[in-house]
């Protein structure tokens, strides 16, 4: 049944694995941000003080930055929610 095979290319497993593990790092990175900018606005809900406040201003709009940054190298790379959701699971 010849005919019935998929005509795309097979991917080596080398390039498949490379695929996942840059995959798992950029949603690694995603996890790691997302976590900085939590405690980033929890820092800012806290702050008392106007040095203490503008340190927290400071700190959160880096983290959101960062935030973004790691998500626009995610939808780059094709992850996706889903697939992000499926590595969480993983990593669990």
């Amino acid at each position: 049944m010849a005919w019935f095979r998929s005509k795309e290319p097979r991917i080596p497993a080398w390039q498949l694995r490379e695929k996942q593990d840059e995959e798992l790092a950029v949603y690694m990175d995603v996890r790691k941000a997302q976590r900085e900018w939590e405690r980033a606005r929890l820092l800012f809900e806290e702050a008392v003080g106007e040095e203490q406040i503008d340190y927290a201003i400071y700190m959160l709009e880096a983290a959101e930055l960062k935030y973004q940054m790691n998500l626009r190298a995610a939808k780059r790379i094709g992850l996706n929610r889903a697939q992000l959701i499926n590595h969480h699971r993983a990593e669990a």
